[in-house]
């Protein structure tokens, strides 16, 4: 049932991005902005994932665990994660963008929906959906997805920061006041005294 929940989750949010991109793409032009450092940056990363896996998580299978905790938690992230991402892809339309240093002609800055509780609502969700999964098979050696998603969002992340800082000065930096980077703020009911 793991396999199936996961299964599904990835490849609806998989669907979810191929008709947005093939949506997007029909209706707007991007502008990209100057980086140079895209085709380098893709292989790096595929490096750096590779390393990861051989040198440090070869004996990560020993962690293995299936208890039922651990993978009823998994499943609820997962969906969950999956939830928020796809309420994050749609409310952006067709402002999305597969590059980090990439804006549509006509890009408005997003402040509300997902975007009201983390800056980067689809990273957060994918990686709640990476968590998910890793906590759907167990732990063991899908941990080093963690690591992995960790390093690329890492690197992406401030590509898009420092954009969003460039394109909308002012309006950015009240957002960056407000709203979390990336993991949304837990507000606590407070008892009155």
């Amino acid at each position: 049932m793991a396999d199936l929940a996961i299964w599904i989750c990835w490849g609806v949010v998989g669907l979810t991005w191929i008709a947005g991109a093939v949506y997007g793409s029909r209706r707007s032009r991007g502008q990209r902005q100057p980086s140079g450092s895209g085709g380098l940056w893709r292989l790096g990363s595929i490096v750096v994932a590779v390393l990861i896996y051989r040198l440090a998580f070869r004996d990560l299978h020993r962690l293995t665990d299936h208890s039922l905790w651990i993978e009823l938690s998994g499943l609820v992230l997962l969906v969950t994660s999956t939830c928020f991402t796809i309420w994050a892809r749609v409310s952006l339309g067709r402002m999305w963008s597969a590059t980090p240093n990439m804006l549509r002609a006509d890009h408005r800055l997003r402040t509300d929906g997902p975007y009201a509780i983390t800056r980067h609502p689809i990273y957060t969700g994918l990686y709640g959906m990476l968590l998910g999964t890793v906590l759907l098979n167990g732990l063991g050696a899908s941990l080093a997805l963690l690591v992995v998603g960790a390093v690329v969002l890492a690197a992406r992340i401030p590509v898009e920061e420092r954009l969003m800082s460039k394109t909308f000065p002012e309006e950015y930096d009240r957002y960056r006041e407000r709203v979390p980077r990336f993991v949304p703020r837990v507000h606590l009911p407070r008892r009155s005294h």
